[in-house]
């Protein structure tokens, strides 16, 4: 059934508060509901142990059961091929075959667990640094990696893989993520949607009009906020005096809550229970992912003007893989066998994203204007005419 703008907007000053709906179904305060969990949700150690309840940092109306194995080595399998392309794309930078590419080596765990925990439905709008949830929402390599090579704004199609462009302006997919939440509650549609922020993204003001326009029309959207410590060199001491990122929620009438962004399990159960309150009718959410950016900002940055090797050193080890791959292998869920199959087929992703980069695209000049708007502007087509007469001489000539 199509809901109309008429009964959206009276169904927003009538109802009893979604927020307060959810509370009471969980036996807790609003005010416990909205805050985020005393300190953050971690169900896995550093060293790949199952961590006891009491210390996972639980807290009544916050208890998040552990994933099942298939689960966990699924994501895991993402995990370590995100891996693989995060390292291969630093390498065909350095060898020039791409031009920029912001890698989020140290944090594939909650750009996994962004994109496993989303139906085919649902929609993922992610940042520039997000090539990993892009990749685990089945999105060719190549077709992921055309813009850092600067062939297209674009390489694959939005609407087949219900996965936006990677926005590379800060925080506009926020608001897109929020207009696509309220035209497919118009449409009748259960579609969660999933925006991907950094730390630095939510200093922007577009990231404030985002939660609040998505918490007055109660919209199914999940703000995923990875905190890895710095927008560029801005460490996030200088852009927040909250006590987390998360915390912020409470302001606009949302529920927060924090978790370990290189806990996979933790992540999965996290962002798995948003999305099923979400398609319930019990969002939105703001969830931040507490990960670090173990890489410069991109292969234009230096790193060591403002942060230490000691911070990188501490923060190693923490890394998400090796955590689940020990957590996996105690559980007797992984051995070398399937280790082996994994790790071939990470190489065998990463050989034919070098393979694919190695072959020049053929592209033509005329293309620049086809794609600026739906009707060519006059001033374009006198410009596309002017370029086409050129390339004629110039072929006529040679």
């Amino acid at each position: 059934m199509r809901v109309t703008a008429e009964q959206d907007a009276d169904r927003t000053t009538t109802e009893v508060p979604w927020a307060e709906q959810s509370a009471q179904s969980f036996g807790i305060t609003i005010e416990d509901y909205l805050l985020p969990t005393h300190g953050r949700i971690q169900l896995i150690s550093p060293e790949g142990a199952l961590l006891p309840v009491e210390e996972q940092g639980s807290t009544p109306g916050h208890e998040y059961p552990m994933p099942d194995h298939e689960t966990l080595l699924n994501a895991y399998r993402q995990l370590v091929i995100g891996r693989r392309v995060n390292d291969q794309n630093h390498a065909l930078v350095r060898q020039g075959r791409m031009a920029v590419y912001p890698s989020s080596h140290g944090q594939e765990a909650s750009e996994v667990a962004a994109a496993l925990c989303l139906d085919a439905r649902d929609w993922l709008f992610p940042t520039y640094r997000d090539t990993v949830a892009v990749l685990a929402r089945g999105v060719a390599p190549l077709d992921v990696m055309t813009s850092f090579r600067g062939d297209w704004h674009c390489g694959y199609d939005p609407i087949e893989h219900r996965t936006a462009a990677q926005s590379t302006p800060l925080t506009t997919q926020l608001l897109h993520a929020v207009g696509l939440a309220q035209a497919a509650r118009l449409k009748g549609e259960d579609t969660v949607v999933l925006g991907m922020v950094g730390d630095g993204g939510t200093s922007e003001g577009d990231f404030h009009e985002a939660l609040n326009f998505a918490a007055v029309f109660k919209l199914p959207v999940i703000f995923f906020v990875q905190n890895n410590k710095y927008a560029i060199s801005v460490p996030i001491a200088k852009q927040t005096a909250a006590p987390s990122i998360a915390h912020k929620a409470v302001g606009y009438g949302v529920a927060g809550e924090r978790v370990d962004g290189n806990d996979l399990a933790a992540l999965l159960a996290v962002l798995g229970r948003a999305v099923s309150l979400c398609r319930e009718g019990g969002g939105p959410f703001l969830v931040e992912a507490d990960t670090y950016r173990m890489q410069a900002h991109t292969n234009a940055d230096d790193a060591t003007r403002y942060r230490h090797d000691e911070e990188v050193a501490e923060w190693q080890h923490k890394d998400p893989l090796k955590r689940m791959r020990t957590y996996l292998t105690e559980a007797n869920v992984l051995n070398d066998d399937v280790e082996t199959e994994i790790t071939e087929a990470a190489e065998d992703v990463a050989r034919g994203l070098r393979e694919a980069m190695s072959v020049q695209p053929e592209l033509h000049p005329l293309e620049l204007f086809d794609h600026v708007y739906t009707v060519q502007t006059p001033q374009l087509a006198a410009q596309r005419a002017q370029l086409a007469e050129e390339l004629e001489r110039e072929g006529a000539a040679s």
